[in-house]
């Protein structure tokens, strides 16, 4: 029982040191204080898998720093967009590429007509291209040499430009 008091008060004695690095990871105090909780929860939780001849502090602001990083992976996840329109236009957007408004909106329209009206043989690449493939792997789903994918991806770029240059 003895042991059990003393992982506590070890655990108690970090706390500021804990606070101190979790602002330093997140930046906010709020969630430096969210990050502390769930960490001192998680080391109660798991206080039979501390070996004593461990670094305890070590051990803990791992725990921290575990916790952080699977919490900011999770965001991200959740922060994902996901582009439902056919061409795959909008997936290389940032999120605050001005769609929301109605210029933007038609801007975007406008691109994708623009694109629509390629001809297949630079339709399909140019549209593979921001959708995020890289040459290679065009050229390989293509079945064409890579110097044609990439003439290709760079002939429909500046047609592109050329047909919506008054969006400059």
């Amino acid at each position: 029982m003895a042991e059990k008091q003393q992982f506590k008060d070890r655990l108690l004695s970090l706390q500021s040191n804990l606070f101190n690095f979790a602002c330093q990871l997140t930046a906010n105090r709020e969630m430096a204080e969210d990050l502390v909780q769930d960490t001192t929860l998680k080391v109660l939780d798991n206080e039979e898998k501390y070996v004593d001849n461990v670094n305890f502090k070590g051990w803990v602001f791992t725990i921290m720093r575990n916790i952080f990083i699977n919490n900011y992976r999770r965001q991200v996840r959740s922060a994902t967009v996901i582009d439902t329109t056919e061409d795959l236009y909008h997936l290389n957007l940032s999120q605050e590429s001005g769609l929301s408004t109605p210029e933007g909106s038609y801007a975007a329209k406008e691109i994708s007509v623009a694109i629509n009206a390629f001809t297949k043989e630079y339709k399909v690449p140019f549209t593979m291209y921001i959708a995020g493939y890289k040459y290679s792997e065009i050229a390989e789903k293509m079945g064409l040499p890579l110097g044609t994918v990439k003439s290709r991806i760079f002939f429909a770029r500046k047609r592109l430009q050329a047909l919506l240059k008054d969006y400059r």
